[in-house]
């Protein structure tokens, strides 16, 4: 396979030979199982810590030690399976998240992506450690330029990458509702907004920050595109459910199999964020306004309103994982009803750089001709 033209990913002292990092995908989508699968291929693979202790015995009774717990555990095994390069997701709106970002740098985590909020204070964990690279999630050039004025001022410190999420991606969206389909708001728009403020940060600072392209990036002809438009790399999630080394149940692949276009909806999350989930059953039941009684084990998302809420979102997403659709549902991306099989991650890396260099080799023929 030639892929030469290529480029290798660098965030800081990291060199991904393949510029793909697979998003992280909670509740437990994305555990060590997928994440060390991804960086044995040359990309970067990416645990979820989302209610990453969902499985443990006493996570009602010891929520924040249970979670600790968990996340140690699966970095640790991770680390058993790949020598390549692999990171955390830790959504700021998580209540755990000091816990979380603590943890990952104490067992010298590469990479710490982290959104769902602004990660103001993120570098503060490092206390002098240069292992862990820190890489906001943001969803415009407004959002990367304040994240990284402030690091800059208060801790010294310039984001080592950053990743702009688009609305097309799958699970919590940091968009209204009204934005999701507006064309203003597409990752092809917000991608050189992005570039902008930070090639002008850079500049001033004498830095190179990589940009990464997310949300809806599902081909190989896809990550053509989008390096074409000045980024580093691309982070896609989707297109890794529906590989063998998934952490997901069988059943929750199969959701995404069966799922046609008009499945993907938008629904309206307990955490006062946009969603895009497979519709099913329960999502159908919610919509009629029927309640799903739960109780809260923790307050684990802020922003979430599990007073008045018709159900719990971490509850839903746990047991989609394990497969229990009919008490949840499963979170993806726009593109998820394009998934016909389930393949290895190696298959799936394979075709992905097959696509690119077809795509490469298309445009080069068309600017020759």
């Amino acid at each position: 396979m030639n892929t030469n033209n290529l480029k290798e990913l660098k965030i800081g002292d990291l060199i991904a030979k393949i510029p793909i990092i697979q998003g992280g995908m909670g509740v437990g989508i994305s555990l060590s199982g997928l994440a060390s699968a991804v960086a044995n291929e040359g990309g970067i693979g990416v645990i979820s810590t989302a209610a990453i202790g969902m499985a443990e015995p006493d996570l009602f009774t010891n929520f924040l030690e249970a979670n600790i717990r968990a996340l140690k555990r699966e970095i640790r095994k991770a680390k058993e399976l790949t020598k390549g390069i692999f990171g955390v997701n830790i959504m700021v709106a998580l209540s755990n998240f000091a816990d979380m970002v603590r943890t990952s740098i104490e067992e010298e985590i590469d990479i710490i992506f982290s959104g769902a909020g602004l990660p103001l204070n993120l570098p503060q964990f490092l206390k002098g450690t240069q292992k862990t690279k820190l890489v906001p999630i943001v969803s415009s050039g407004r959002a990367a330029s304040i994240i990284s004025e402030r690091w800059l001022k208060k801790y010294n410190y310039i984001p080592d990458a950053i990743v702009v999420e688009g609305p097309m991606a799958g699970g919590h969206l940091g968009f209204k509702q009204e934005q999701i389909n507006d064309p203003e708001y597409s990752l092809e728009k917000l991608i050189p907004e992005v570039i902008k403020e930070m090639s002008l940060f850079g500049e001033r600072h004498k830095k190179s920050i990589p940009i990464i392209a997310a949300g809806g990036i599902y081909t190989g002809e896809d990550i053509y595109k989008f390096l074409q438009l000045g980024v580093s790399g691309v982070q896609m999630a989707t297109r890794f459910v529906t590989t063998y080394e998934c952490d997901a149940s069988i059943e929750f692949k199969k959701a995404y199999l069966d799922s046609s276009k008009e499945d993907i909806v938008i629904i309206k999350s307990p955490v006062a964020m946009p969603g895009r989930v497979i519709r099913n059953k329960f999502i159908d039941d919610v919509n009629k306004g029927e309640k799903k009684p739960f109780k809260c084990p923790y307050h684990c998302i802020i922003t979430c309103d599990c007073k008045n809420s018709p159900y719990c979102i971490a509850l839903a997403l746990l047991n989609a994982q394990k497969g229990n659709l009919k008490h949840g549902f499963a979170f993806a991306g726009e593109n998820a009803y394009r998934t016909k099989e389930i393949i290895s991650v190696k298959e799936l890396i394979a075709s992905l750089l097959e696509e690119y260099e077809n795509a490469s080799n298309r445009s080069n023929s068309h600017n020759n001709g």
